[in-house]
């Protein structure tokens, strides 16, 4: 049978910091909680629990960060899809300050706990910039700086010579930059945040794919593959865009779309001092935004949609290493060594969504392309939760599961979405 989630070779499992010790769930056991999914939110979670004295177990179907965690672009961008003027609009002021504040401290939950755990994991934190590839892209990025700005963060507009000094591109007529993001190498992140729970008091089972989570008696029984369950009072579920029909119509929730990225051989000195020469991260205005950086060793990651499709061979990047060309015309002869993707899961309303549709089981789904960040700091609110009772602490509200009209439709829709996109986003 062919594997549905397929591995390419990235960038990041060929410099990685080796990940931890694990083993397989191969005996039955009793424990407080389960966490589903060993990536970022069920990572946090796990490391969370443990550190306020609870005893979680993790159960991972491949490796510690295997899906989205480890095959991201590596940017940490605060915020949320929405500015906060839509978010109060949206949720009223009291709801939409509370999300607007904790989706402005997401970077921060990264990268405060790479400094506590002194975790090996290569980053900058220069700042993250957006830019604009159109004057109505321009006065989007004004309107998000001024409301950020308002509330005391480090941002500054660019015009078009700035904009084009910082990035090393003259294709954007200006942009802003947020003093709060960087980027990290994404897969020796997920591996040591692995390490800091295990070393708090989690239990960590890799090659351990739960099949189906049932609930007797008050307790819930997770069985895997092998046959091995764990039995516990609570279940977290985390498995994000690889979600697939553990609880019912959740998969049917999200749009699982992939996000396609490229690594070119490490540049020449003149050329990596010509892009992004103050080691800031970006993404664009684009509806199918582009997002690019240097990593550690000096090589340009480029980042966009491609296929809703797993990819059939190196065709389905050819976009990303052509856009590289227009963008970096100095680039275009550098090789690409490294292609790869990774699932989002995108919901219908561009948020991050909390279920419990039963007592003891709580889900968590939706990162939209900011979970580094958001899935990190949504760990630590879930922990919290599962402490202490209160609803308040969670960012979003906990609703009802609610799969998508003629969800199985939805992935022709889209596509066709990104192809008149495609043609119509900015002449790339």
């Amino acid at each position: 049978m062919a594997d549905p989630f397929p591995l390419e070779p990235s960038l990041w499992a060929a410099t990685a910091v080796a990940p931890p010790q694990t083993s397989p769930l191969v005996t039955s056991v009793s424990t407080e909680i389960v966490v589903i999914g060993g990536g970022y939110a069920g990572l946090s979670t796990a490391l969370h629990l443990a550190e306020r004295g609870f005893k979680p177990i993790v159960l991972e179907a491949r490796e510690v960060g295997f899906g989205g965690s480890g095959r991201n672009g590596g940017q940490v961008i605060p915020g949320l899809k929405y500015d906060p003027d839509e978010l109060i609009a949206k949720f009223g002021r009291e709801r939409g300050e509370r999300l607007t504040a904790f989706g402005g401290g997401t970077a921060d939950a990264v990268f405060g706990l790479i400094d506590k755990y002194a975790m090996d994991v290569p980053y900058v934190r220069n700042g993250w910039i957006q830019g604009a590839h159109t004057p109505e892209g321009l006065e989007q990025v004004r309107r998000r700086a001024e409301q950020w700005g308002r509330r005391g963060v480090q941002v500054r507009v660019l015009d078009e010579s700035e904009a084009g000094r910082l990035l090393g591109s003259r294709r954007y007529v200006g942009g802003w930059i947020d003093g709060r993001g960087g980027g990290i190498q994404p897969l020796s992140y997920a591996r040591e945040l692995a390490r800091a729970a295990q070393a708090a008091g989690a239990t960590i089972h890799t090659q351990s794919p739960a099949i189906s989570i049932a609930q007797n008696s008050g307790r819930w029984t997770v069985r895997t593959a092998s046959g091995a369950t764990a039995t516990a009072d609570r279940v977290v579920l985390c498995t994000n865009g690889y979600t697939r029909g553990l609880w019912p119509r959740l998969h049917e929730t999200i749009i699982p779309a992939n996000s396609f990225q490229i690594a070119t051989a490490p540049l020449p000195e003149d050329l990596r001092r010509s892009i992004l020469p103050e080691g800031h991260v970006s993404s664009d205005t684009r509806k199918l935004l582009l997002y690019f950086r240097l990593d550690h060793t000096g090589r340009l990651l480029m980042g966009g949609r491609g296929p809703f499709r797993e990819p059939k061979g190196p065709e389905d990047w050819a976009h990303l290493e052509r856009i590289v060309g227009k963008l970096f015309p100095k680039v275009k002869d550098v090789p690409v060594e490294f292609r790869w993707c990774g699932r989002v899961a995108i919901t219908r309303d561009f948020l991050p969504h909390l279920h419990e549709p039963a007592p003891g089981l709580l889900i968590d789904i939706g990162c939209q392309g900011r979970g580094v960040g958001m899935q990190t700091a949504m760990g630590q609110a879930m922990a919290n939760y599962i402490a202490t009772g209160d609803a308040e602490v969670l960012p979003v509200p906990l609703s009802p599961i609610r799969p998508l009209p003629l969800h199985a439709l939805h992935k022709l829709y889209v596509s066709a979405v990104i192809a008149w996109y495609r043609l119509n986003d900015g002449g790339l």
